[in-house]
């Protein structure tokens, strides 16, 4: 392993053991398997997958939560299992949902406080939450008790803590989860300044906002079921399915279509079937441009009618679908969440 990488994984593996209430012997759940990743300092990395992936499990042993069954990590220089406390001084953590605070104090007095358990001197505490709540908006409410705040709001506050500490690795596990438009859109620009502020810093982002990894990372890995799949820039993943002709389709029809009148067209890499406003719209991945004849023959033969087709280029969903056979929220539903909670 370099000394120079912000985060270094390397063929790290995490197993649990389970005993099911019919199981004589104890079973085994591979949340994460022979995983390798480099990251360096001033990138931006999204770890994006479905719920249940193995995002949160990964976190949890970078940040010295939970120990790597076999594999080793360093982040910021050191082995997570053998120097945890040194780690510890250089990172900071975030997770969507988590609780926020004290509800009896403020949100000055909450962050001041996490800022006390760092060791970092009053007055510069103070500054620093001062333009971090003003960055986010909640500036404002720095004097208003955390337990009077909305769930959007506490979340705000919850990520400026992760800030406040400008620590050299900064992990955020899925930090605008339940957010709104705009509240979302205020943590995604703190994590565009904080990160241009200075090229040491490291930030580690775990979503399955699609749209969010591709606008905030540098990079981006795929995991699903516990595997790395891919990692590149958003733009060499997308690339990588110029192969590939996108068409959106929107039809008009009284029932549904049947997906398997679409399976046997030559050249069909994958296609979704979407209602909404009472129309159909229809997601086509082709090999090739000349089999979207035949998926129009289809529909004509089905009589639907096409209010709209269009062509565009590949997105990050286009990729998640290639590898994994489905749409991240297919994935979801299908998908027994306990892989992060066992």
């Amino acid at each position: 392993m370099s000394n120079n990488a912000s985060i270094e994984i390397e063929n790290l593996w995490r197993i649990y053991k389970i005993r099911g209430a019919k199981q004589k012997e104890p079973g085994e759940l591979v949340a994460l398997e022979d995983v390798s990743l480099r990251l360096c300092p001033g990138e931006t990395f999204g770890l994006l997958g479905p719920n249940g992936a193995g995002k949160t499990t990964l976190i949890k042993i970078l940040t010295t939560l939970l120990s790597p069954s076999r594999g080793r990590a360093r982040v910021a220089g050191f082995d997570v299992s053998k120097e945890p406390d040194k780690v510890r001084q250089r990172i900071n953590m975030v997770s969507g949902g988590e609780s926020s605070g004290y509800g009896l104090l403020t949100v000055r007095e909450n962050l001041w406080m996490f800022a006390q358990f760092y060791g970092i001197p009053s007055s510069e505490a103070n500054q620093r939450i001062r333009r971090l709540l003003e960055i986010v908006g909640l500036a404002d409410r720095a004097n208003t008790k955390s337990s009077d705040l909305s769930t959007g709001l506490r979340q705000k506050m919850n990520i400026v803590r992760g800030f406040l500490t400008d620590p050299e690795v900064l992990f955020l596990d899925e930090p605008t989860l339940g957010l709104d438009v705009g509240a979302a859109r205020d943590v995604r620009g703190l994590i565009h300044q904080w990160v241009a502020e200075n090229p040491q810093r490291t930030l580690l982002l775990t979503t399955h906002y699609l749209v969010e990894a591709e606008e905030l990372c540098n990079r981006v890995a795929i995991i699903n079921k516990g595997k790395l799949l891919a990692c590149d820039t958003p733009t060499n993943l997308k690339q990588s399915l110029v192969h590939e002709a996108v068409f959106e389709i929107q039809v008009t029809r009284e029932q549904a279509l049947d997906d398997g009148l679409f399976q046997g067209i030559p050249g069909m890499n994958s296609f979704h079937i979407n209602r909404e406003d009472g129309n159909l719209n229809l997601h086509v991945a082709l090999a090739e441009e000349a089999a979207l004849a035949e998926v129009i023959a289809v529909l004509t033969h089905q009589q639907a009618r096409i209010l709209n087709l269009q062509k565009r280029e590949p997105t990050l969903e286009d990729v998640f679908v290639h590898l994994v056979g489905k749409r991240m929220e297919e994935v979801e539903q299908n998908a027994d969440v306990s892989t992060d909670n066992p």
